[in-house]
């Protein structure tokens, strides 16, 4: 067995350095894939609790969107003037202050509210986590390092169908055999306890967002070129006075962009930003987040009555595996394969799944699938999962990291964010009355967008594997 040189043993600290700040950071991924989808296994209890249905109960879970909508908005400009790491702490604490508001609601507007907040957390991370990542992270290896910010927030979805199966586990049995969400546990409600337990990761988020160092690229740009130096001999090595001057020739070009600066071109935007928009709407509009916010009540609603969130859990194992995946081959492969692998299957997913639930019959007022429909449905939607997180589940929050040149990157950047959260919150406070409507329907809408992403990824996307920051043009 060979011995590493001197050089080798360098570059493999450099390396585990980065790894471990990057993973830092990605931990308000973590909170972003928790906090969102906490709600899942807490919405039954909900409607009981507060006696409201279907239109309220997807206004009342949509609404952390909203937040989230606004949070990713004004994440990077508060970055830029604030520095990257405050900007994580301050996420941080808002995610805790939402998480012990909506376990002690007084009404579900109330609850509406403290979802708003923990949703300007949630986009506060999603933007400032693949940023800093991108930053700090060398160029051959930024597409793996990036792809944990999407590793933890499919971490934060399996985490929290955990939890809350181990809190309805615990919860009071109720008269008709089944766990009762609305029963006493420790004097409070099992759903609330669903929703107070984002407490916890957001306190682990706040300590370690405050051991980890600031980006050498805001460090430069307020003119503390000796801390950005050991920054970057930390994470790099090297000729760091090389890499100084290449950051130093970016900020020359970079500036504290506005969305005025996205303006040209034949359509209002930029194409580049067209570009970016168009990735992030068609990231929600395959239905996704359907399955992590609604997948209880959906498996409930189809008769797999069970344990519709033990079923629950599948997805997420599933969705970690897919994002596994994407880490190995994204710096390999290339980002623009891999969506072009992911359209196809989530099209053939998703198309499988709206003629199962086509097959759903209604039995004493409830939808049911007979005979082998259930398991198709449940297989197919989880086909769909595991293309979903290989490709754009992953792809997405890199790109949006790295694609865009530097004099617009920031606005651009939170345009981006910004539209995702606004598609993601159409598509959550749609389905509940277009899944009542016809839910073999909407996954048929869904299948349609998995299909059209083929034709925009092959025409308009452009690869950005292995390119330096302040080469992207």
């Amino acid at each position: 067995m060979s011995v590493p040189t001197t050089g080798e043993r360098a570059g493999q600290q450099h390396l585990a350095h980065v790894v471990f700040i990057a993973g830092a950071a990605a931990v308000g991924g973590f909170l972003f894939g928790y906090d969102s989808s906490n709600i899942n296994g807490a919405v039954l209890g909900i409607q009981h609790h507060f006696e409201v249905g279907d239109g309220v109960t997807g206004l009342t879970v949509s609404s952390a969107l909203i937040g989230s909508a606004v949070g990713a908005w004004f994440g990077g400009l508060l970055s830029d003037r604030i520095g990257r790491i405050r900007t994580m702490q301050l996420a941080a604490v808002l995610f805790l202050v939402s998480a012990l508001g909506a376990m002690f609601p007084f009404s579900v507007w109330d609850l509406a509210i403290w979802r708003v907040v923990g949703g300007i957390a949630i986009g506060v991370a999603s933007v400032i986590g693949p940023a800093y990542i991108a930053e700090v992270a060398p160029p051959a290896y930024r597409g793996r390092l990036a792809s944990l910010q999407q590793l933890a927030i499919v971490l934060g979805i399996g985490v929290s169908a955990l939890v809350n199966w181990v809190i309805k586990d615990l919860a009071p049995v109720g008269a008709d055999g089944s766990h009762d969400l609305n029963g006493s546990l420790g004097g409070i409600e099992p759903w609330q306890w669903m929703l107070g337990a984002a407490a916890v990761p957001a306190i682990v988020y706040f300590v370690l967002a405050s051991v980890i160092p600031e980006s050498p690229h805001y460090l430069l740009s307020i003119g503390k070129t000796a801390k950005a130096r050991k920054v970057l001999a930390q994470v790099e090595g090297g000729d760091v006075d090389a890499k100084l001057e290449d950051i130093r020739r970016g900020l020359r070009v970079e500036k504290r962009s506005k969305v005025r600066d996205l303006v040209g071109g034949r359509f209002g935007l930029l194409p580049i930003v067209w570009v970016g928009i168009a990735l992030a709407v068609f990231q929600q509009f395959v239905g996704i987040n359907v399955i992590f916010y609604y997948s209880d009540t959906l498996w409930h609603s189809v008769g797999q009555n069970t344990d519709s969130l033990l079923i629950s859990m599948v997805s997420p194992v599933i969705n970690i595996i897919g994002t596994f995946i994407a880490i190995a081959f994204i710096d390999r492969v290339g980002r623009k394969p891999l969506l072009l692998i992911g359209s196809v299957g989530m099209a053939i997913g998703l198309g499988v799944a709206a003629i199962a639930f086509g097959n759903a019959e209604t039995v004493d007022g409830e939808l049911s699938l007979p005979g082998a429909w259930g398991p198709v449905a449940l297989v197919f939607a989880n086909v769909f999962v595991i293309s979903f997180a290989l490709s754009w589940g992953v792809i997405l929050w890199v790109m949006l990291g790295e694609m865009f040149p530097l004099r617009i990157r920031s606005a651009a950047l939170a345009v981006g964010t910004a539209a995702n959260w606004v598609a993601n919150w159409a598509v959550t406070v749609s389905f509940p009355s277009m899944a009542a409507w016809n839910l073999a329907t909407t996954y048929w809408i869904y299948a349609a967008f998995a299909l059209l992403s083929i034709p925009f990824a092959l025409k308009f996307v452009r690869e950005t594997k292995g390119t330096a920051l302040e080469d992207v043009a």
